[in-house]
């Protein structure tokens, strides 16, 4: 990396990035719509993020330019003494800077910032034809202890 990573939260004026890279794979290609302008739901879905104070959309910035994203669910939980988790979600980085250390970098930021919040838990969720991705998240020690559902609705 050239330029030291920053890491803030997301702000409207980083939407068109933030959704250009979601789209910047096989798998986002086939389920996000990087138009201009960009779709309602995006910039509806960014507003109730950036009101939520147990969400958090941020962003890595090496000097101006934006180059990675990931999402944060802070939620309480009855389960394990009614502890709270963090769940990461939505992690992309600009093509042009992947296998730089952008992803562990921004990885190491979101447990940090669960830690932070007082998380005792974060979890992730990959889609298993992402190999390389879940290969990625167990070399930072994540671990593939439970079996996830998802329901299309």
């Amino acid at each position: 990396m050239e330029n030291e990573l920053k890491f803030r939260i997301a702000t409207i004026n980083d939407l068109d990035r933030i959704v250009a890279m979601l789209a910047d794979d096989v798998l986002g290609s086939k389920r996000e719509r990087y138009e201009q302008p960009l779709p309602d739901s995006y910039i509806n879905a960014f507003n109730a993020i950036n009101s939520d104070p147990n969400n958090e959309l941020i962003v890595a910035c090496e000097g101006d330019e934006v180059v990675g994203v990931q999402q944060i669910t802070f939620t309480p939980y009855i389960t394990h003494q009614g502890g709270w988790r963090a769940t990461i979600e939505g992690v992309r980085t600009l093509s042009s800077v992947r296998g730089k250390g952008v992803g562990t970098e921004l990885i190491k930021w979101g447990i940090h910032r669960a830690k932070e919040r007082g998380c005792h838990l974060v979890q992730l969720t990959t889609d298993k034809k992402r190999e390389d991705a879940l290969r990625f998240y167990e070399r930072l020690g994540f671990v593939a202890t439970h079996e996830g559902l998802k329901m299309k609705l």
